[in-house]
């Protein structure tokens, strides 16, 4: 079939190409302007800075987004199980300030926050895989728990009569938290991957040992984490650059917090990626390519400062390098090798598929543009093609602990798959196709929940990349096509659903990927099949 009648309806040619050239070229300048990443707000986090720093300018403020973000139903946040962390962390920011300055509108915020998270935990339902989920649980059900029984509460809290405590999720216990408050108290270092969600351990944060600010002034890169360390008065001897540092964050997020900042080298990888995958060209500007490598070593690279390296970021960031052309040794990723594949970070609970697909793009590029690369690189990425294809479901998707949506999944195991092995994965590639047109939603859009820009941008790069062979694919790419044009023009601001401590959504990445996906359906050439050798080659 050729690429014409297997895609007949994409007719926009030179002209959406070209602008869709001209948004990529504005976002990399934009996206240079803040060297901090774009993330949205977090309930959880800005909760936390309620709770744990009202010395922090904007705390009134913080409070009223806090109930008028309240949903009609008492809890906060997303759909499902997503809403229980930030739930809570609303629940119990509210209980600090009633306890401090009591009021109608936070009592009966509160109580329905309460009564949400009784209806909640009075049933068994699935809790999201979102990070430190086991720690921030316990520690704000126990804060919670603490507000209500050591102090006298209005009488307005109806529904805390319907028990003593609030319980915890079944099946989730307190051991980690356990273990986690354990190793602070006595005096031992706390580990990298700990920082980011330090603030459970709650007042004994500040004494944890070998625990210091990273600049631009963070811990963990959190602003939760960091208001923890500073203590309730806001004060650390010879830090008050950690306390302008978190002023300025909540500055530039008008008064709330993102789950995590600065994360400038995880945005700038993924959108350079984005970009250069769709074949929209980045240039290799020296600061960019500067701010790609600066904290690349022989251990990879973290998302931020106060972060452990990770084979996610890690990854992404070296398929960028390469697609920029400057090509980076990946060695740097054996050290989270492991016999399923590859880890996020060494210890981790769970596999990923997107960091394994991440992975595979960036062997398959130094395979693909280095002919002396080593048969080791060779092995692991057919390893990972095999890897990739026994974790797609029945129905042609994947799922992924760091995102809500499965089209993110999708995309990421697709259009690795596609570039690795296009022959070998052949059958793969058809059922992911074929499960993006069967969710099409009636206006084109595609959506876990429903329909956004980000999740049928996605769609549609399944489709033009992976889809040529089935007719259906043209006429569905066509009404995304339209959807995203159309929604483009009038949506800012898409859901949260990538996967922090809360939901959260990442502004310029998001919008890299609706670019590549407006240029990939006005544009549908054949795609080289560069790395088919990689199962011909010996090892």
């Amino acid at each position: 079939m050729s690429v014409d009648r297997a895609f007949p309806e994409q007719t926009r040619g030179p002209e959406g190409r070209a602008l869709a050239s001209t948004g990529a070229a504005d976002l990399v300048e934009a996206m240079m302007r803040e060297p901090a990443g774009q993330m949205s707000p977090s309930t959880y986090e800005t909760a936390r800075l309620v709770s744990l720093a009202p010395w922090l300018t904007g705390h009134d403020e913080r409070v009223r987004y806090l109930l008028r973000n309240q949903r009609l139903d008492g809890g906060w946040g997303p759909p499902e199980g997503y809403a229980l962390v930030p739930t809570l962390s609303a629940t119990e920011a509210l209980l600090a300030v009633l306890s401090r300055s009591p009021g109608d509108m936070l009592v009966d915020a509160v109580d329905r926050g309460l009564m949400w998270l009784r209806s909640w935990l009075a049933t068994t339902r699935p809790i999201p895989d979102t990070p430190a989920i086991d720690l921030i649980v316990p520690a704000l059900t126990d804060a919670i728990n603490e507000h209500v029984t050591c102090r006298d509460m209005p009488r307005g809290l109806v529904h805390w009569q319907a028990g003593p405590r609030l319980p915890l999720p079944p099946g989730m216990g307190r051991r980690r938290l356990d273990v986690v408050r354990g190793i602070v108290a006595a005096g031992a270092p706390v580990p990298d991957k700990l920082l980011h969600a330090l603030e459970v351990v709650g007042d004994i944060t500040q004494v944890a040992v070998g625990v210091q600010p990273l600049p631009p002034g963070v811990i963990g890169a959190s602003p939760a984490a960091t208001a923890a360390w500073l203590g309730a008065a806001g004060e650390a001897d010879g830090h008050g650059w950690v306390r302008a540092y978190l002023e300025s964050v909540i500055q530039r997020h008008d008064g709330l917090a993102p789950c995590a900042t600065p994360l400038g080298v995880f945005e700038r990888a993924w959108v350079v990626g984005s970009l250069a995958r769709a074949g929209i060209a980045v240039p290799a500007d020296s600061d960019l390519v500067d701010s790609l490598t600066a904290d690349l070593t022989s251990v990879g690279t973290p998302a931020g400062p106060g972060l452990p390296p990770d084979a996610d970021t890690t990854s992404v960031t070296l398929y960028a390098l390469a697609r920029l052309g400057v090509p980076t040794d990946p060695s740097c990723l054996w050290g989270f090798e492991t016999d399923a594949g590859f880890c996020t970070w060494p210890g981790e609970d769970g596999f990923s598929v997107t960091t394994n697909a991440h992975v595979l793009d960036a062997l398959g590029q130094h395979v693909a543009t280095q002919s002396d690369a080593a048969p080791r690189y060779r092995s692991a990425a057919r390893r990972l093609v095999g890897a990739l294809q026994a974790c797609q479901l029945p129905d042609g998707s994947w799922q992924d602990r760091w995102h809500a949506s499965p089209y993110y999944a999708t995309v990421c195991c697709t259009l690795a798959l596609a570039d690795a092995a296009p022959s070998a994965a052949a059958e793969s590639l058809a059922r992911a196709v074929r499960w993006v047109v069967a969710t099409q939603q009636h206006d084109g859009s595609w959506g876990r929940w429903n329909g956004s820009l980000e999740e049928t941008a996605y769609a549609m790069q399944i489709l033009a990349v992976a889809g040529r062979e089935l007719p259906a694919a043209g006429s569905a790419l066509s009404r995304g096509l339209s959807y995203l044009d159309k929604a483009s023009a009038t949506q800012q601001e898409g859901p949260a659903l990538w996967h922090d401590k809360d939901l959260y959504h990442p502004t310029k990445i998001v919008r890299a990927a609706v670019l590549a996906a407006q240029h990939l359906a006005t544009e549908i050439p054949l795609r080289a099949k560069v790395n088919d050798d990689l199962w011909t080659c010996p090892t």
